[in-house]
């Protein structure tokens, strides 16, 4: 019989290798924008708090526990004393401080977080207690506070000196020699050739256990190679090249047959956070500089009529795009939260089934009428619906070929479509700068904390892409849903705020300021070898990277 220790021994070793898409643009947690090097920093950081890839509920990380004082606006974080940086030096509550007060805070430094964290227009005072105690006063209530603790920490003693001489903005760049890059998580940089590969290696001093014990990770390496080609990715992985994929629809029905001869298995993880949408321009402003409206009055009256939103929603077919896109394998969206989400995900929102027969007749009713024996819709007053429909070239799988369809459906309804193919960044700035643009299909990202999508709900922010920078709620419904932001952000009672954020999901339903299409499903094809290999739609197949180990592996404990 193997004992306990010997099974446990040859769990360690091997290595894991992905695919990435591109090179991350740099190694510095607190300046990254993109998601692609937050994938691998990812790997390096940990913040005090963070969320279980499967409840979904936020659990310690280097916080052990905390307090809250009766009036919700202190909070004390007791830290891990067992937590030692990857060149050996002790985390402390100093590390926490400096991550805040220093970075974060700093004016001199850009940072999303900044943004996520000041509250109220205010900052959070953040204060060291002891070693391992720090408390952090917040303005006002805010109830996402201990999901957004999910911020990484970083080293002081590797990054003070950096902030002293007003160099950190441009430090640990991908220049950087991957030894001096520090981090608390399971995983260290110890290899990157641009344009080749990454290569990360186990954190000697990482605190974690696992249930039985065992010092984790388990794995030796996790290895990155750069693909950009989603096809070569594709052809790598069936050559056994990868140990895992993401599946789209649309490759499922090439990989399905060979998942017993190359052993693999595909995954459906549940559909995913990332929606596609189409959105009418409703800018109501004046361009500065050429004194016209950005939108054309005729098409602003289509486009802020309910009915006319109403109709283009009886008149997307989610079932056929679902056929069509993704061979099955997708899931309709009817709200602004994927199911995926968990608690605050409301299912009873208003639906709209596809319905050209109904669609036609909420048109005729608010006034539109069909001239050229029903195959022109022309508004009250004769006009011709007709605008121009924008998508982008890159991006989303299967979202040039989903506004092809949504457009020859719109055209069974008599307008008259002109689809506009531009590249991402053309129709990025278009919504946010020009805002020359009649009706878009785009998409955003999701997750499981309301609050984090303010910036596109509240009505004076920056991606209300509808109408952006409203100077003032537009609309009593644009009012409300601000209501209920500013209340949800200071609400502590889970229950109470989910009822809040019911409301919102449901009003966005009702009032369609954006128009859901459909959720991609989260699959992943992982090789048949590794042990713990538990995929989720919140962390992808591999949710706990320290906690997998290569099946019937004969490494030895390192």
């Amino acid at each position: 019989m193997i004992s306990n220790a010997h099974a446990a021994a040859s769990r360690y070793g091997g290595s894991l290798v992905l695919a990435a898409s591109s090179d991350p643009k740099t190694f510095n947690e607190i300046v990254s924008t993109d998601a692609n090097s937050a994938a691998m920093t990812s790997l390096i950081f940990e913040g005090l708090t963070t969320a279980d890839p499967y409840t979904l509920k936020v659990v310690p990380q280097l916080a052990r526990s905390w307090t809250i004082s009766p009036d919700g606006l202190t909070w004390t974080f007791h830290l891990r004393k067992d937590v030692r940086w990857s060149d050996g030096v002790p985390f402390s509550a100093d590390d926490v401080v400096f991550t805040f007060n220093d970075l974060i805070y700093n004016p001199g430094i850009p940072s999303s977080s900044k943004d996520v964290l000041t509250i109220d227009g205010k900052p959070i005072k953040v204060e060291k207690i002891d070693r391992y105690t720090v408390r952090f006063v917040l303005p006002v209530k805010f109830a996402p506070f201990l999901r957004s603790l999910s911020q990484p920490i970083m080293p002081r003693h590797c990054l003070w000196q950096a902030v002293k001489e007003k160099k950190f903005p441009f430090t640990w760049g991908i220049d950087t020699p991957p030894r001096l890059i520090v981090g608390t998580g399971p995983f260290c940089l110890s290899e990157y050739r641009p344009g080749e590969r990454l290569v990360f290696t186990r954190n000697p001093y990482y605190w974690k256990r696992s249930p039985q014990g065992d010092r984790l990770p388990y794995l030796d390496k996790i290895i990155y190679v750069i693909i950009p080609d989603p096809q070569a990715q594709l052809l790598k992985f069936i050559d056994g090249e990868l140990d895992a994929i993401a599946v789209s629809g649309e490759d499922y029905p090439l990989l399905e047959p060979m998942e017993k001869g190359k052993n693999f298995h595909i995954y459906d993880a549940g559909p995913a956070y990332d929606s596609n949408f189409v959105v009418f321009n409703q800018n109501r402003g004046i361009n500065p500089d050429t004194h016209r409206p950005f939108v054309d009055p005729v098409k602003l009256s289509w486009f802020t009529n309910l009915s006319f939103r109403r109709a283009v929603a009886h008149a997307i077919d989610k079932k056929r795009i679902i056929e069509i896109i993704d061979n099955g394998f997708g899931y309709p969206q009817n709200g602004p939260m994927s199911p995926s989400s968990g608690f605050f995900y409301d299912p009873d929102v208003k639906t709209y089934d596809y319905n050209l027969k109904e669609a036609r007749r909420i048109l005729e009713n608010a006034g539109f009428r069909y001239i050229d024996h029903g195959r022109t819709l022309v508004d009250s007053k004769g006009h011709v619906v007709e605008f121009n429909f924008d998508t982008a070239t890159t991006g989303a799988n299967g979202r040039q070929q989903m506004a092809a369809i949504i457009r020859s459906d719109l055209e069974r309804l008599g307008m008259k479509v002109n689809l506009v193919p531009v590249e991402f960044n053309t129709l990025v700035n278009k919504l946010m700068d020009s805002f020359d643009w009649d009706m878009v299909m785009i998409g955003l990202t999701g997750g499981v904390e309301p609050h984090f999508g303010q910036n596109v709900w509240y009505s004076s922010g920056g991606l209300h892409l509808w109408d952006p920078h409203e100077a003032k709620p537009a609309t009593p419904w644009e009012k409300r849903i601000d209501e209920i932001f500013d209340q949800g952000a200071q609400e502590l009672n889970e229950s109470k705020r989910k009822v809040l954020y019911d409301e919102w999901q449901r009003i966005v339903a009702d009032e369609l300021p954006v128009i859901y299409t459909v959720l991609d499903a989260d699959m992943y094809a992982v090789r048949n070898k590794f042990g713990n290999l538990k995929p989720s739609a919140n962390g992808g197949p591999f949710p706990e990277p320290e906690e997998v180990y290569i099946i019937n592996h004969s490494g030895s404990y390192h």
